[in-house]
């Protein structure tokens, strides 16, 4: 049973570490060209429920305890005149609610897991297709080619391996953009402070200005406004983005002011909430490749949920891998579509004229906060 996961995002890698506890293997074809090839990104607030769980079938609860922030739960939400609206604090030292995790530390923490010729480094999948009843064939960017006989597509929302599936189109549903701020205690004690140890939201009217603290000291800043307002390249201005902001307390907006080079902005998109699939054998999606959500808290959770339930039911059912992945896919669709009805909600609201109203009744009548990802 071969089986070929595409993608060594969060996703594909704890799929390929559980499966390598219970003696499966795997090969994981990732498209950067080492593990430092990008930034991977902010923190992630891992839930019990998903996140934490997978990481336990992982074995790997102890290493994430090691890297994880429980003061990273920390969340504010202030108005345009940094009032505060809402304020959570974590238990001290406590891992009972959602640890915050670096997603780079998460991911060395995944690889370090695997043997070290999982993951083929440098393997952009071009094209994925149905060679035989039972087999499958890649295509890759360098014009190497390799097979499979299970393939997963944990390759995101640009998904090489999703059309074999579904035609499911992406929708786009907000815009952000980010900056970063480094070394921010020493170059700018005041924001680390107005920041603190984990995320700040200030809500306007169809516009959030976010920030969170990351475990290496700097601050990743993420604005973001809805799909419609603006073309893309008018947020890669400071002044363009200070303009949006006008009236708003100074204090607020040298979050933008700080930032270490020009706004990177992109496009947030979404599949539609009830996007499902007819089986197939030997093929299936998870994560972003089956449910893109907007990035509300629960899209790298029920990506690595998906990957514990996924493993946990090809390694039950070794000779039947087909009625394993039917049964995974019959659990993943009954589990996401509320979530992902919820995401979609929340995405709605933080972006609407009432926002601050919405949110604050949000958060009072769920005490947990859903920090964005």
């Amino acid at each position: 049973m071969r089986i070929a996961i595409a993608g060594g995002g969060l996703g594909g890698l704890t799929l390929a570490r559980i499966l390598h506890r219970h003696g499966i293997a795997t090969v994981v074809y990732e498209r950067e060209a080492t593990r430092s090839a990008r930034a991977q990104g902010g923190t992630l607030d891992l839930h019990p429920e998903s996140g934490q769980q997978a990481l336990a079938d992982a074995g790997l609860t102890g290493r994430f305890r090691s890297e994880a922030r429980p003061e990273g739960e920390e969340h504010r939400i202030l108005d345009p005149a940094a009032r505060t609206l809402v304020h959570h604090r974590p238990d001290p030292g406590s891992f009972s609610g959602r640890p915050e995790i670096d997603r780079r530390a998460l991911r060395d923490l995944l690889l370090d897991s695997l043997p070290r010729d999982t993951v083929a480094w440098q393997h952009r999948i071009v094209a994925a297709t149905r060679i035989a009843d039972r087999r499958f064939g890649l295509t890759f960017q360098d014009g190497r080619s390799a097979d499979c006989d299970i393939l997963v597509g944990a390759d995101g929302a640009r998904s090489a391996v999703r059309p074999l599936l579904t035609d499911a189109k992406l929708s786009y549903v907000a815009t952000l953009v980010e900056l970063s701020i480094s070394d921010a205690d020493r170059r700018h004690p005041d924001l680390a402070e107005l920041v603190g140890p984990g995320n700040l939201w200030c809500i306007g009217v169809n516009q959030i200005l976010a920030a969170q603290r990351l475990g290496d000291g700097s601050i990743k800043v993420g604005i973001s406004v809805r799909a419609e307002d603006r073309a893309i390249d008018t947020y890669r201005s400071k002044r363009a983005l200070l303009d949006m902001f006008d009236g708003w307390d100074p204090s607020l907006t040298a979050l933008i002011e700080a930032g270490d080079s020009a706004p990177t902005p992109r496009r947030i998109e979404a599949m539609p909430i009830d996007t499902c699939w007819a089986h197939q054998p030997g093929i299936t999606l998870i994560g972003d490749a089956a449910h893109l959500m907007p990035p509300v808290g629960e899209g790298a959770n029920q990506a690595m949920l998906d990957a514990a339930e996924l493993a946990a039911e090809l390694a039950a059912s070794p000779a039947d891998p087909d009625s394993a992945i039917r049964k995974y896919e019959e659990a993943m669709f009954a589990r996401i579509h509320p979530i992902a009805e919820m995401s979609a909600r929340v995405q709605a609201m933080m972006l609407s004229p009432t926002a601050a109203d919405d949110i604050v009744r949000f958060f009072t009548a769920r005490p947990e906060p859903v920090p964005a990802e």
